[in-house]
């Protein structure tokens, strides 16, 4: 059976700082994790992030800024970040968006629209696909994705949280749907309707750890391990087997993130799990 691909993790982050090295050394390979992209959000974890695709080659990452992080960032994280787009794991320009969830004022949110726009230019102009974040900003964010795909722009919709119609609409665009624990929640309707009515050949399989852990587990502290259980939910909705899921997710998330099979296949690595 193929490895389990990992679109969306947070693994610099502090709440891995006890065990992080076991985890990714051994838990997580041994749970069947193949592949996973660190997702850079603020500053501090553009550095991290790179550090991390560094010390463990299953591990690849995305840089980008969050749009609630824009003033961590100062002329030299900007440098850095550019510099470090044609890195050969750097496969992602993200998590880049909109999050009115937080930002009321509207002269912050504008500004969150023109980074949003810069960065998804960068990602153009650097062939990289997108990570989006968007919270309570669906009527923002939509038109922006819009006008992007018409230029090219390809990516993912991470942690959807909006309506399946316009989930329809962001696949009929040539945008992938990132899935993870809120799946498996009760009160996770919408999303349900969502993965039922969306292709399996346009999801993603995701945690946003340490973040959503699905049920059982839910308020616990997430990694990648838990990923089967919202595999499983979604083979439960699409009437599928969990193998399919797990198969064409890692395919999809392979043909969106194109870097990593061209990592591969340069240090011959091409189905194999690694840790450091």
């Amino acid at each position: 059976m193929s490895g389990i691909f990992e679109s969306h993790a947070h693994y610099d982050s502090d709440r891995f700082d006890e065990d992080r090295k076991e985890l990714l050394s051994r838990k997580l390979p041994q749970a069947g994790i193949e592949t996973a992209i660190n997702v850079a959000s603020d500053a501090k974890s553009l550095y991290s992030t790179v550090n991390l695709t560094d010390e463990y080659d299953y591990i690849y990452g995305a840089l980008g800024v969050h749009p609630s992080d824009l003033d961590s960032m100062e002329e030299q994280d900007w440098v850095y970040l550019r510099e470090h787009l044609s890195d050969p794991k750097i496969v992602a320009i993200g998590e880049i968006g909109l999050d009115y969830y937080w930002e009321k004022d509207p002269s912050r949110r504008k500004r969150q629209k023109e980074e949003f726009k810069d960065q998804l230019d960068l990602a153009r102009c650097a062939d990289l696909p997108v990570i989006i974040h968007s919270r309570d900003a669906a009527e923002d964010t939509y038109p922006i994705l819009e006008g992007a795909a018409r230029k090219g722009n390809r990516g993912v919709i991470h942690c959807y949280s909006y309506s399946a119609d316009q989930a329809e609409d962001y696949v009929k665009m040539g945008y992938y749907i990132g899935v993870g624990g809120v799946l498996t929640f009760t009160n996770g309707r919408k999303l349900k309707e969502t993965v039922e009515r969306i292709p399996l050949e346009r999801i993603l399989l995701e945690t946003d750890c340490p973040y959503m852990a699905p049920e059982p587990h839910r308020g616990q502290r997430n990694d990648s391990a838990y990923l089967p259980l919202v595999a499983k939910e979604i083979a439960r909705i699409k009437n599928v087997s969990y193998d399919n899921v797990i198969s064409q997710t890692r395919e999809n998330a392979r043909k969106l993130f194109t870097k990593v099979e061209r990592y591969e296949a340069q240090r011959g690595n091409v189905g194999t799990s690694w840790s450091a």
